[in-house]
């Protein structure tokens, strides 16, 4: 059997379309389409509560390819000589693995998560990727309103130089990715057993989409095209008509990574590995557009906007496939889950995540009964079952609770009235996963908001 992982950046579950159910989550604004996302759907599992077990985009992908926790152990920092990782454990059981990925994190030096893949192919400039040293040939005040200070400035010039020369889609990250991966598989087609790593920055920011896919926004729009928002309160740096037209930026954004990924669809069946392969297609986190006021990723951010994501598992041939489960899994569930499926489970005994193969085959629809989820440096902690969502914040700040099934744009909270849900899911998980000193919290400020804005 061979193994396909494509994982993208930032893609929030309710700009699919088949999450979505054609509601638009924000006014003005339409209901982001994914018809290739959805196609895939119609032949695999699709999950409503997957989550990552730790943020942001690094300690994510170890636990995706190691089956551990980070939460409580390690934040943003490369893998290590001791973690046991997919393409160690796949490549001694004679599969040869590949990773495609434009995410440059992967490729800052020392990082280390290309061990073991046969072969790894880089896509560069993405974000602030110190790619093209010559200045940008734009005008960079077509990107930045009057409130962006030097530090911002820079980092949008960067990405401009970047991308100075792309001139159509096909020059645009996302399919330079889906080339790549498209041409890996098959030329390996002739292995007996292959796994390929499909990781793709985008819809990471900046969003800048190409003018095909630049349909959401306000075409009587005439203020500067903000490809990338700051962090911090969204109306200390953006008008309500720039704060819209960023979150139709966004949207154009995944509606084009779901074009390119049609292409990577299209490609699997029409070489076989529809038939002979398990599929993961996922997002590492979704991404606050203001839902709370602010954008970007941060430790305080921990709601639906950042958490939810699309996922959904597609079995050889499409075996299992249709159906839709509100089981709770996390990201350490996943490699103990495909090696579950490949037969290979005995290698999962020391991992902290568990197999969610029985949810795959429809003979369960329950895998964890709550989940935890934060920055390992961070304070705030998110705790959540398929109802309740409490949410712990550093002292001195009110903890929050929200009904899920109410308000899942969690703008009520309950706690107050519900006092026992809080501290029935505030005791489901050990101190070991919480940080509460208050030497933290200053360290926590700058990890955070470089994670989202520097980094991640």
């Amino acid at each position: 059997m061979n193994v396909v992982f494509i994982v993208l950046d930032s893609f929030r579950q309710d700009h699919v379309s088949l999450y979505n159910a054609g509601v638009a989550p924000f006014p003005g604004i339409d209901p982001c389409r994914t018809p290739n996302i959805d196609a895939f759907a119609g032949e695999a599992v699709v999950f409503d509560n997957a989550y990552p077990e730790a943020l942001p985009t690094i300690p994510i992908r170890c636990q995706l390819m190691t089956g551990q926790r980070t939460l409580h152990s390690r934040g943003w920092q490369p893998l290590t000589a001791e973690d046991v990782h997919i393409a160690q454990i796949l490549s001694e059981e004679g599969y040869v693995c590949g990773l495609v990925t434009d995410t440059y994190h992967y490729r800052a030096p020392g990082m280390n998560y290309h061990r073991n893949f046969a072969s790894y192919d880089w896509i560069r400039g993405q974000e602030y990727d110190p790619w093209i040293s010559a200045p940008t040939r734009r005008n960079l005040d077509d990107y930045v309103n009057d409130s962006y200070p030097e530090t911002w400035r820079r980092r949008i010039s960067q990405f401009l130089a970047n991308t100075d020369d792309f001139h159509s889609k096909e020059d645009e990250f996302a399919w330079q990715v889906v080339d790549s991966a498209i041409n890996w598989l098959e030329s390996n087609r002739a292995h007996e057993n292959v796994m390929l790593w499909v990781d793709s920055f985008d819809p990471h920011e900046p969003w800048n989409p190409v003018p095909e896919f630049d349909s959401y926004t306000d075409p009587g729009y005439r203020g500067p095209r903000l490809i990338m928002p700051m962090g911090g309160p969204s109306e200390d740096w953006a008008s309500s008509d720039e704060v819209s037209h960023i979150q139709g930026l966004y949207a154009g954004e995944c509606a084009f990574v779901d074009h390119c990924l049609g292409r990577l669809f299209e490609a699997l069946g029409n070489l076989g590995y529809y038939d002979d392969s398990v599929i993961f297609l996922l997002a590492d986190h979704g991404h606050p557009l203001n839902d709370h006021g602010k954008f970007l990723k941060g430790a305080d951010r921990m709601y639906n906007e950042l958490l939810k994501v699309p996922f959904m598992v597609r079995l050889p041939g499409g075996r299992h496939g249709g159906r839709r489960t509100s089981a709770i899994v996390q990201y350490q569930d996943v490699l103990p889950t495909l090696l579950d499926a490949l037969g290979l489970d005995g290698n999962a005994d020391a991992m902290a995540g568990r197999s969610f193969m029985s949810v795959l085959t429809g003979d369960a629809d329950e895998h964890r009964r709550t989940m935890i989820t934060g920055y390992h440096g961070g304070i705030d902690r998110c705790t959540r079952d398929n109802t309740w969502s409490y949410i712990q914040r550093p002292a001195g700040e009110p903890d929050e609770l929200y009904h899920l099934p109410d308000d899942p744009k969690e703008k009520s909270n309950l706690i107050d009235d519900h006092p026992d849900e809080a501290l029935r899911l505030a005791g489901a998980f050990g101190n070991v996963f919480k940080r509460r000193s208050s030497n933290t919290v200053k360290g926590v400020q700058g990890e955070y908001e470089m994670a989202s804005s520097s980094i991640d």
